[in-house]
């Protein structure tokens, strides 16, 4: 007889994966034969740059990387990515002792808890925030404390609301900027505060770049790192899913703290042989190489930015323009929770967006659109919503 064995008392832990249900919910739609514009996850539509697709297949035929590749990476590539660091931030990294190779940052970021935290411990999160953060406290049975993200604080925590208690037990602090799921951008400023309090409390700060190439309006995204102390405080993640569209290639790297960069090393030790020598090559001809194409992916994102926020006017969809990143957040209508909105947008409209609450408590009353298509699609979403009339019974009651 079939036996069924019981599930570990961490995979009991973990959170329903939010986006494997989002992806169900817009499969059923496509199975039924209806045209589904699917905003509504953060998959870069954008082909990686030829330069980097050519040393992939260069590489890719080289004896040397069919063999297992060093356990924490080749060191071109940490080479690579110091480099990379000094010439965008003006920084000096160590690549001996400050660059963590990684199976794209989602890996990462998830293995920060199982690095840092023991049970019980509590790490200071973001609300709302990207969902896998939780993915990695649940994993090491630790514990969360959420810092909100308010539209009113322009999307960044007021450090002054944390507790006594929660700055004295914090070992962990994740931020990222710009924003997944808001669109925020942070400055300086911000960061200088966050490096001063971590160091007063001692708290790792993990800043998750993934971003880091795409703001607006001549605004180019800040790097935690180039806050005084911050090095000694916390790493920085950056992935090239979204700099590069190299989502698919699954490869990233945490820069930083050398006591985290060696913890990220030890475990992807037990976990891993690093990633195929050809991705690792692939990796470092995209930081160092020819930038054009990263130009052209945040030219493309620019101009959807654009199409889709006139779009929105058009229908009277009052938002605040996205300052970074690829999404947009948006408020949703009166009368309807962020859950009962996107449901409606995918049944009357067949478009998918994900709803705030998602990505946390203080994601309810936002849904999150990709701006992952064609400008043409997005605008063909835009108006598919349009005619529902939802916005234009608002503005005629206005």
């Amino acid at each position: 007889m079939l036996r069924e064995f019981e599930q570990s008392d961490m995979l009991k832990r973990l959170p329903e994966q939010f986006f494997a249900k989002l992806v169900k919910k817009a499969q059923e739609k496509v199975k039924q034969g209806h045209d589904v514009i699917n905003l509504g996850q953060g998959n870069p539509d954008v082909p990686t740059p030829e330069n980097i697709v050519e040393t992939m297949q260069a590489a890719a035929g080289k004896p040397i990387n069919h063999k297992y590749t060093p356990f924490r990476g080749f060191p071109y590539l940490k080479k690579a990515a110091a480099d990379f660091y000094k010439r965008e931030y003006n920084l000096f990294i160590d690549p001996e002792t400050e660059v963590a190779v990684l199976f794209g940052a989602k890996s990462g970021l998830v293995e920060m808890s199982q690095c840092l935290l023991n049970p019980g411990d509590l790490a200071l999160m973001p609300d709302p925030g990207y969902p896998d953060y939780l993915s990695g406290t649940a994993m090491a049975d630790a514990e969360a404390a959420f810092m909100p993200l308010l539209a009113q604080n322009e999307f960044l925590p007021d450090y002054e609301q944390l507790t006594a208690d929660e700055l004295e037990r914090a070992k962990l602090m994740i931020l990222n900027y710009p924003n997944n799921p808001t669109a925020a951008t942070a400055n300086r400023e911000f960061f200088d505060k966050t490096a001063a309090l971590a160091k007063k409390h001692d708290i790792c700060v993990v800043h998750d770049f993934a971003y880091a190439t795409i703001g607006f309006e001549d605004e180019k995204p800040v790097s935690f790192l180039q806050s005084d102390g911050a090095k000694d405080i916390g790493i920085e993640i950056y992935t090239m899913s979204k700099a590069y569209s190299m989502a698919g290639w699954r490869i990233a790297f945490a820069v930083g703290n050398p006591s985290v960069i060696e913890s990220l090393e030890l475990i992807q030790d037990h976990l891993y042989v690093s990633l195929f020598g050809a991705v690792q090559e692939a990796a470092a001809e995209a930081l160092l190489g020819d930038q054009t194409g990263v130009e052209e992916i945040v030219d493309t994102y620019t101009s959807r930015r654009q199409r889709f926020v006139a779009a929105l006017d058009r229908i009277g969809w009052k938002a605040e323009a996205p300052k970074g990143t690829f999404f947009a957040w948006l408020p949703v209508p009166e009368g309807y929770s962020s859950e009962e909105f996107a449901d409606l947008l995918l049944e009357k409209a067949h478009v998918v967006v994900a709803p705030g609450n998602g990505f946390g408590s203080k994601g309810e009353g936002y849904v999150r659109v990709g701006l992952l298509d064609n400008e043409e699609r997005l605008e063909e979403a835009v108006d598919r919503i349009g005619r529902l009339g939802i916005f234009h019974k608002e503005s005629s009651q206005a």
